[in-house]
């Protein structure tokens, strides 16, 4: 990616952050914000500060790393970065902006929060390929060490594979919306902070791994076209379910908004039914979009589109090394399929000349 592109980003990176201010200079602790006193209601607390900067930077930082090789900084193009952005800028809105103090007074403000968190905020972070900047904004002993360690801890590597595993994530997922919309831990969340940002991290987290093994790039995802688009029409007809059992609803579940209600002059239940339809349309429109973008992907790779598609996994898997020794298999599958696929030479290339360049100081070095 080149520089003007990089730079092109940075005003969006940076209005995010500038959201995240310390919310204690704004909110009024105690008081239910209302129509006439929730935009003064803006900033993060300091944890939430932390869990949204950290990452950011971390982000950015491998990113100017990767933009000073000309053909690494290809591996995260513009849309990638701008996508990565956008998540960033949405999240900082859900959980900084005016709309976090209105959730606490509102059930469908609190609806429209999580679902910003997890249709919207969560998949446009996954598009932007977090895991190749930030790897490369370790320095490169760093990398090593944690390649080492990684291959050393099989233990390790089977959780995360059981945890990653496209049905966990799914029921993991699912569990987590259900449960966090019950009455008594909900409004146990909206009692307590701890139990709050819980809540969020829980909504978030998921969500990130749902969208991982949905979005991922084509030929590493361990579900295909099929079950990624099988995976989010689960989603959708849960989260359909669930807001339809919100909407049709005959008497308010949650009596800590009734006060919230009042004062933005609704009625417990006309809040509960808004939230249940906000949650019951709005959000399938999301889902279906994204299955929809995975069909037509699936049918264009099906059409010969599969050499575009391997050249951006083997340009991935050589970039997301930690290290340079005991590459995947697939790398050598990418070398192999370089007479049939030129496109992907050079990706080949590059990685099997990094293996050679590290040998080679070896050597040396002995």
């Amino acid at each position: 990616m080149t520089a003007a592109r990089t730079r092109h980003w940075w005003p969006a990176s940076a209005a995010a952050l500038a959201l995240l201010a310390p919310r204690a200079a704004f909110a009024h602790p105690g008081a239910v914000a209302g129509p006439d006193s929730i935009w003064r209601q803006w900033g993060a607390s300091p944890a939430e500060l932390l869990l949204l900067l950290g990452p950011a930077l971390w982000y950015w930082a491998g990113l100017r790393r990767l933009r000073g090789g000309a053909r690494r900084g290809r591996a995260v193009s513009g849309a990638r970065a701008a996508s990565f952005s956008a998540g960033m800028l949405v999240l900082a809105l859900a959980l900084a902006s005016p709309l976090d103090a209105m959730a606490e007074a509102l059930f469908s403000a609190h609806m429209v929060q999580h679902l910003l968190l997890v249709a919207v905020a969560a998949p446009l972070c996954v598009a932007g390929a977090p895991l190749v900047p930030m790897l490369w904004a370790v320095p490169r002993g760093g990398r090593r060490a944690l390649g080492a360690w990684w291959r050393g801890r099989a233990n390790v590597r089977r959780v995360v594979h059981l945890a990653t595993e496209p049905g966990v994530v799914f029921v993991a997922h699912m569990l987590a919306l259900w449960f966090w919309h019950f009455p008594v831990p909900y409004q146990a969340a909206l009692a307590s902070p701890s139990l709050h940002a819980a809540e969020h991290a829980s909504f978030f987290g998921t969500a990130l791994l749902f969208w991982w093994a949905v979005l991922a790039p084509a030929g590493r995802r361990r579900v295909g076209e099929g079950g990624a688009i099988l995976l989010v029409g689960g989603t959708l007809m849960q989260s359909g379910v669930l807001g339809a059992v919100l909407m049709f609803a005959r008497a308010p579940w949650y009596p800590a908004h009734a006060g919230g209600a009042r004062a933005w002059g609704m009625t417990p239940l006309a809040d509960q039914q808004l939230a249940g339809l906000l949650m019951w349309i709005p959000a399938s429109v999301v889902y279906m979009g994204a299955a929809a973008w995975l069909f037509i992907g699936w049918m264009r790779r099906g059409e010969g589109g599969d050499g575009a598609s391997r050249r951006i996994d083997c340009r991935t898997r050589v970039l997301e090394q930690p290290t340079y020794r005991d590459l995947p298999h697939e790398l050598h599958e990418c070398a192999d399929a370089s007479p049939r696929i030129p496109s992907l030479a050079p990706h080949a290339a590059a990685g099997l000349g990094r293996v050679a360049a590290i040998d080679v100081e070896r050597s040396r070095a002995r």
